[in-house]
């Protein structure tokens, strides 16, 4: 990691941030936001705004249920304040071509009833960060009540993966050109902004002092399998590899898949769950499985952060072949050969434990979010 030149001071001169994203800071499941959140409130008064939360979100998986009590007040947690905006219904993805204009209206309507919270926090950042996804459409907003502003994409994800609605879509491309920089957390996905857009590379980073927070074991049986979150989640890649493991117990948290009946007597099944507690399931498995579905983007070699944590851990890992990358600790299948899932699984267990490469912390990402011409290593061939 090479820096250009000192840093300077006023670098970490107290600022006003603002963050507006579809995840909540209080969240149990957390996010490259959350922790780049509390990084920032280290350097000054950080304000996360929630968005897309409705009675719709009531229907739909969501990390955010056990917060809907708590939502339309300001509350500040760990030196951040937070504000999760419920409304009646919100702007979403039809998915259906012939009503896309009234799925831009909808947006439209969404946009212009945001409530007078945000737009003070607006009036009062110096930084504002949208994270990939919907936050982006008060890119007009910020513009009309601080033109003077920071304005910062994070690219989390790419908008198809999330499947986004063509309306945001549609507005980041317009808007790209005019954002201070857009920090993307995968060299793979700088061809998902125009050419004239200032794009970084900050790839996400890591608490190394989570290792000494993953104790005691918390597995009664002697073979292990985890798999953490829900992003893209393959029931049926679970489902296949248990049946072939019997002796192996698979361990499924957060998927956001209840799987009430019908699943295999090997796999057990967890709720959410705060970060922390995960981190003992992963440093004590035998190994880690990330189950993309098929659609899974290549660019999750890269920004996975579930994949990074088992990395930490010296976990060997199996994921689906296109996520696998140049990472020699993990181990790639093809999830429609079942016995291309079972060697998998037989070649991690096989391997050592061991951590293989040094990562970022998220101190050190957020200086070069917010400051990437500082660093030679955030650079982007055009």
């Amino acid at each position: 990691m090479i820096v250009l030149f000192r840093r300077p001071n006023e670098m970490h001169a107290k600022k006003n941030f603002l963050i507006i994203s579809a995840h909540d800071f209080r969240s149990r499941r957390k996010a490259n936001m959350h922790f780049i959140a509390n990084e920032l409130a280290k350097r000054g008064t950080t304000r996360f705004f929630s968005t897309r939360f409705s009675e719709i979100t009531r229907f739909r998986p969501d990390p955010r249920h056990d917060l809907y009590d708590r939502a339309n007040r300001v509350e500040t947690v760990n030196d951040v304040d937070c504000y999760l905006w419920k409304t009646p219904v919100h702007a979403f993805n039809t998915r259906l071509k012939a009503l896309r204009p009234v799925e831009n209206l909808f947006f439209r309507i969404y946009q212009s009833a945001a409530p007078e919270i945000l737009k003070t926090w607006i009036e009062e950042a110096t930084t504002i960060i949208f994270e990939s996804g919907y936050a982006i459409i008060f890119f007009d907003l910020v513009k009309q009540l601080n033109p003077d502003s920071q304005t910062i994409y994070i690219a989390s994800d790419a908008m198809k993966t999330i499947n986004a609605a063509s309306y945001p879509d549609e507005v980041l491309q317009n808007v790209a050109p005019q954002l201070t920089s857009i920090a993307v957390p995968s060299r793979l996905l700088r061809d998902e902004f125009p050419g004239n857009a200032r794009v970084f590379y900050a790839p996400h980073g890591i608490d190394p002092s989570i290792k000494d927070q993953a104790d005691p074991n918390p597995y009664t049986a002697e073979l292990n399998a985890v798999s953490v979150g829900s992003m893209l989640f393959d029931r049926e890649l679970i489902r296949s590899a248990a049946d072939q493991m019997p002796d192996v117990t698979f361990h499924v948290i957060g998927s956001g898949d209840k799987w009430l009946t019908d699943r295999p007597g090997n796999v057990v099944v967890y709720d959410e769950m705060p970060h922390r507690e995960t981190l003992r399931y992963i440093k004590h498995a035998t190994f880690g499985i990330a189950p993309y579905r098929g659609e899974a983007p290549f660019y999750l070699a890269d920004t996975s952060m579930k994949l990074m944590q088992y990395e930490l851990f010296g976990l060997p890992t199996i994921c689906p072949e296109t996520v696998v990358g140049d990472n020699p600790m993990r181990v790639g299948y093809d999830a429609s050969d079942r016995d291309s899932v079972k060697r998998a699984m037989l070649a991690a267990m096989a391997m050592p434990h061991a951590t293989k490469r040094q990562f970022l912390t998220w101190t050190d990402v957020a200086d070069r979010i917010l400051a990437p011409d500082l660093f030679e290593d955030t650079k982007l061939v055009a």
